[in-house]
């Protein structure tokens, strides 16, 4: 574990020193600026919009840090060439894997502490009210949603040969995932004979990012909270799939040559 540890500090320094960094900075100045901008805060469907555009926009500049950042790790080792006397400290493959993925997931969830920090702040002082329990759960399945991402985007890294292929594909694939996911077995209903069947396959095998995603709602129209044995169960349910990915990475990875 003290490598993995290690490989997961330099992953976090790492972050913060690309423009990543200022990005996150700029983008949080930016929501706290709208936000605080407005002065006819007191209307509730005013509020509630303003909500709904900065919680999306949490979740747009999060899950762009996330993949960018996983999807460059591997592919970065290898071509500087660093990888082959990291791997003779000895590091085994596998605490490779697993300290990129900690220290990628840990960098994005201290990213999206501090956007949901200055969220919360800044909602709390036009709404005269500090956030309730329901806008802590959005940050936890928030946070579990991105270790799926960090993990699908750590598997592309092995499997294509380029960057930016990998985190399109990714863009592609999480947010077709979070749009059209949850209706698949909608459509399936509809159609007939091996095709119907094949949509239902890929409705069930496909990790359904949309129920995190949809915890957002509650959040822009102030509910109270939602029951616990759900937090857990798509708590467990990301961590499983997040386990899934970052097994095929190894299985792939191990197998994989280390020169370009």
């Amino acid at each position: 574990m003290n490598n993995v540890f290690a490989l997961a500090g330099v992953v976090i320094k790492e972050l913060y020193r690309r423009k990543d960094f200022y990005v996150l900075f700029v983008m949080t100045a930016l929501i706290t600026l709208v936000l605080g901008s407005i002065r006819f805060f007191d209307n509730a469907d005013i509020v509630r919009f303003l909500k709904e555009i900065c919680l999306l926009l949490i979740w747009i500049c999060a899950l762009v840090i996330a993949i960018t950042t996983a999807a460059r790790q591997i592919p970065a080792e290898r071509e500087s060439r660093t990888i082959l006397p990291l791997l003779a400290k000895p590091v085994s493959r596998w605490e490779l894997i697993a300290g990129k993925f900690a220290g990628c997931w840990l960098a994005c969830v201290i990213a999206l502490t501090v956007f949901y920090f200055f969220f919360g702040v800044i909602t709390a002082t036009r709404e005269h009210a500090w956030p309730g329990l329901i806008f802590f759960q959005a940050f936890w399945l928030h946070a579990f949603f991105l270790a799926v991402v960090v993990a699908l985007a750590l598997l592309g890294s092995v499997v294509f040969t380029a960057q930016s292929s990998n985190a399109t594909i990714c863009f592609i694939i999480v947010l077709g995932i979070v749009i059209v996911g949850g209706h698949l077995n909608q459509v399936a209903l509809h159609m007939r004979g091996a095709g119907g069947e094949a949509v239902y396959a890929i409705y069930f095998a496909l990790p359904h990012l949309e129920w995190n995603y949809n915890v957002q709602n509650l959040v822009i129209h102030d509910w109270v909270g939602i029951d616990w044995l759900f937090i857990a169960g798509v708590t467990l349910y990301d961590a499983l799939y997040a386990g899934f990915f970052l097994g095929l990475t190894w299985l792939v990875f191990r197998r994989k040559s280390l020169t370009l």
